[in-house]
């Protein structure tokens, strides 16, 4: 088997990132996790926590090897200013940024073979005066791709989106015959490149209530969704839809779907996020590299307190290993 190097984004260092790293080092990993963070900041909070873990420098240069429990890599990404848990430091947002690009530089360069990102702040990253809308839109520029989906895991359910971050307002104006074909052939593409499933069978939401109801709530169906799916169905895609959404997520539904297609934030997330609570992961489709995040935000108020969850970190990292084995990421 092949022992994979997988780059751990410790995220904003006084959120619940570096305590959710410390956490995962207590199970043994088949593979090498390289945390990119300042070492100083985890030897710190590992002492607040209680919690012994051997920090070791990350040398590209060595083969990847896996870790005993306890153990952990270190990337060191110095920190701009002293950190506190649960205070917010806009000096420090120029670290977050260059253990992104380090990580995603990375993954480009062969060094890592996949990215598993802790939470940010985005406010405060703006507030330092860089314009940051996300990890996402950060990976797809870094990488130069023009368009990448969202999609959210757990077991039993995946669901993409169609639109992401926009108003409810602009959600209608932006569903566009050419944004769903280009979401719709990521999502396809992907499901069969990097989860290794030759005929992913899809589900797509309807926009509008009971899926428009004949054209009486809403045309978007009939003159957009609908012709599009009949389209690329001819050519082979397995496309169930538009469905109405709230019958849509019923056992009765989902039994043998691969994945959901929401059409906006709220439609789909709610749902998954109620299924899978803290074994939900965030995974950006569409990238040239395997890119997976935790599904929550910093939570400052329990970092360093040793109440944080590591269970989406852990989700986060086992589907990365699971996308590199089950893919065509094959050396």
């Amino acid at each position: 088997m092949n022992v994979r190097r997988l780059a751990i984004t410790a995220g904003e260092p006084a959120g619940i990132g570096p305590d959710l790293c410390l956490m995962l080092a207590s199970q043994p990993c088949a593979h090498q996790r390289v945390v990119l963070t300042d070492p100083q900041l985890l030897a710190e909070r590992a002492a607040q926590l209680g919690l012994k873990v051997e920090l070791e420098l990350f040398d590209p240069l060595q083969p990847a090897t896996p870790q005993l429990a306890g153990q952990l890599s270190v990337l060191p990404i110095p920190l701009e200013a002293p950190c506190q848990p649960g205070i917010l430091d806009p000096r420090n947002a120029r670290h977050v940024l260059q253990m992104l690009r380090e990580a995603g530089e990375g993954c480009l360069d062969g060094r890592f073979d996949a990215i598993i990102t802790a939470p940010v702040h985005k406010g405060v990253i703006n507030q330092a005066g860089v314009p940051f809308s996300g990890h996402t839109e950060f990976f797809a520029e870094l990488t130069g791709t023009e368009q990448v989906v969202m999609m959210l895991a757990c077991p039993g359910l995946r669901v993409a989106l169609a639109t992401t971050h926009l108003p409810l307002r602009a959600v209608a104006d932006a569903i566009t015959s050419e944004r769903l074909e280009r979401v719709i052939r990521i999502l396809h593409a992907d499901l069969q490149g990097k989860f290794g499933l030759r005929q992913p069978r899809i589900l797509v939401c309807g926009l509008n209530p009971h899926a428009g109801e004949g054209g009486h709530l809403g045309h978007e169906e009939i003159e957009i969704i609908e012709p599009l799916l009949q389209r690329l169905r001819s050519e082979g895609m397995q496309l169930d839809g538009p469905l109405p959404a709230d019958t849509l997520f019923t056992p009765k539904h989902l039994q043998g779907a691969d994945a959901v297609l929401a059409m906006y934030h709220d439609q789909g997330l709610p749902v998954l996020k109620h299924m899978g609570f803290g074994q939900a992961v965030n995974i950006t489709l569409g990238l040239p590299i395997i890119r997976t995040s935790v599904d929550h935000g910093t939570a400052l108020d329990l970092a360093g307190s040793g109440r944080a969850d590591p269970g989406s970190l852990r989700v986060a990292l086992d589907t990365a290993i699971a996308m590199l084995e089950s893919g065509n990421h094959h050396d």
